[in-house]
């Protein structure tokens, strides 16, 4: 344990330094779509956009510190508004350690000028990324993010699983992927397979949306982290506890023997450009569904202080670390 360390915006942080994990959440995130001429900014130019963050995702994260919360995976990756500078502002003002992502999102967000890149040009910026420094800085890149369209992968996001696998095998870092169906899970999984990768480093992000169990479950024998990131998420209340269907999936795969290939989050966070401050017209999810409704869920149902333990800290930093 004591050789392992998440490459986080303000350098590498041992694990006797670490807690709850959280390893899937959002600080900043553009969908306006990288064509935008202010897309990843609130006002190009200034120097305004990172207090205007902080003053929204501050009380957040303080939140989720006093919760018990030390590390948090931002997944706004390139595509989707990754903003270096605006992760270092926030990184410099909370006690919780912030991951920052390499990689890129699926067809629909892909910038003009890595539509046509090869997959082999592509991991060398990706590996530039997580071994150098992002675009120039000192900020490490500590994970792959990579995305599929609904009916993909696309032959461009075949060609971005080539490059995460190439990446992956020369970094060691984990690739997670946005895959919202299991049939895509699989296949994509087929292809980083293929391509050299070990599927231990590979997280099938956003699986509590497939339906279908045994998806989930064959990915998790072939070796995949299964992530269940929506917890909290208001379209999921149930009587038992917000995101009761993700409690069910949790058991679920507990009973079948995964503990240690699970991954919890909250997919929350969520600051926008072009909303009124930011905030998107349902409001801000903040950090505090996990420790405040959904592990007491768990301990209800008889899950041990272990299995959490696990389900919270060790699965997180055995996946995201190096």
């Amino acid at each position: 344990m004591e050789d392992q360390f998440l490459h986080s915006v303000l350098g590498n942080i041992p694990a006797e330094k670490l807690g709850i994990i959280l390893p899937h959440e959002h600080i900043f995130t553009d969908l306006r779509g990288p064509q935008l001429p202010d897309y990843a900014w609130l006002d190009r130019g200034t120097d305004c956009d990172c207090p205007a963050v902080a003053e929204v995702i501050l009380p957040l994260l303080n939140a989720a510190h006093n919760a018990g919360v030390t590390a948090l995976v931002e997944c706004s990756t390139v595509g989707v508004g990754r903003n270096i500078a605006i992760l270092r502002y926030i990184a410099e003002r909370t006690p919780i350690n912030i991951v920052a992502p390499t990689g890129l999102y699926r067809e629909a967000f892909i910038p003009d000028c890595l539509l046509d890149v090869s997959a082999e040009a592509l991991s060398e910026s990706w590996i530039k990324d997580l071994m150098d420094g992002i675009d120039g800085s000192d900020v490490k890149a500590g994970f792959i993010k990579i995305a599929m369209s609904d009916d993909g992968p696309t032959p461009r996001e075949v060609r971005n699983l080539k490059a995460a696998a190439r990446a992956s095998y020369i970094t060691g870092a984990a690739v997670a992927s946005h895959t919202i169906v299991g049939s895509v899970a699989l296949h994509e999984m087929d292809i980083l397979e293929a391509s050299g990768m070990d599927l231990r480093r590979f997280i099938w992000v956003h699986a509590h949306a497939e339906s279908t169990h045994e998806d989930r479950l064959e990915a998790a024998r072939r070796g995949a982290w299964i992530e269940l990131d929506a917890i909290g998420a208001p379209w999921l209340e149930s009587t038992e506890t917000r995101g009761g269907p993700i409690v069910k999936m949790t058991l679920d795969l507990l009973e079948a023997g995964f503990s240690n290939q699970l991954l919890l989050s909250h997919d929350a966070g969520w600051f926008q450009p072009g909303y009124p401050g930011g905030i998107p017209s349902g409001g801000l999810r903040g950090y505090t569904a996990l420790t405040e409704e959904f592990l007491p869920a768990l301990q209800a149902h008889g899950v041990s202080t272990e299995t959490i333990q696990q389900l919270v800290n060790k699965n997180p930093l055995r996946a995201f670390s190096f």
